[in-house]
């Protein structure tokens, strides 16, 4: 993946795409524009690599990020990791995990409504992809207590938050 050369200053607002570019150059993360209104990265967070992709839709100013934390859900505990959903999305306030019903794979998803302009500034994006990543390194050891470790999810959501309550 190739960054691009873009500058902007805080108050500054831009594309959406175009903003998170600058962000992820500044950050010194792998991206690429994949289309015109399309990011996609990678951001090594406290448990593992993830997988970034921004998707802009300008006809309802609507800015979806994805986080996908390279997790895959066998046939045998899809109903725990769905069990575990529900329990995960209620602690929740922004975004939602989700199993995609093609290939299985675990993600964070959060649609940003960005107003009339369409714009985002630096603070917007900065928030926005720390809050994946921090949500994504918050219940990632309760996906992996019930995939491997045969946890119950209500058990494994209860000691993955323990967990993170107890670092510093």
């Amino acid at each position: 993946m190739r960054p691009r050369e873009v500058e902007y200053r805080e108050s500054d607002d831009a594309a959406p795409v175009e903003m998170l570019a600058a962000l992820f150059e500044a950050r010194g993360w792998a991206f690429e524009i994949t289309a015109e209104d399309e990011l996609a990265g990678e951001v090594l967070g406290s448990w593992a690599k993830y997988q970034l992709k921004a998707i802009w839709r300008s006809e309802d100013n609507v800015l979806q990020l994805l986080c996908l934390p390279d997790i895959r859900v066998t046939q045998d505990k899809r109903q725990q990791a769905y069990e575990l959903l529900a329990l995960v999305n209620e602690q929740m306030w922004l975004g939602h995990f989700d199993i995609w019903s093609n290939g299985s794979v675990l993600l964070y998803r959060h649609g940003a409504l960005l107003g009339d302009e369409g714009l985002l500034s630096i603070d917007q994006a900065q928030a926005l992809v720390e809050t994946a990543i921090d949500e994504c390194d918050r219940f990632y050891p309760a996906f992996q207590f019930v995939l491997w470790g045969d946890k119950s999810p209500r058990s494994a959501l209860e000691s993955a938050l323990v967990d993170a309550a107890g670092e510093a």
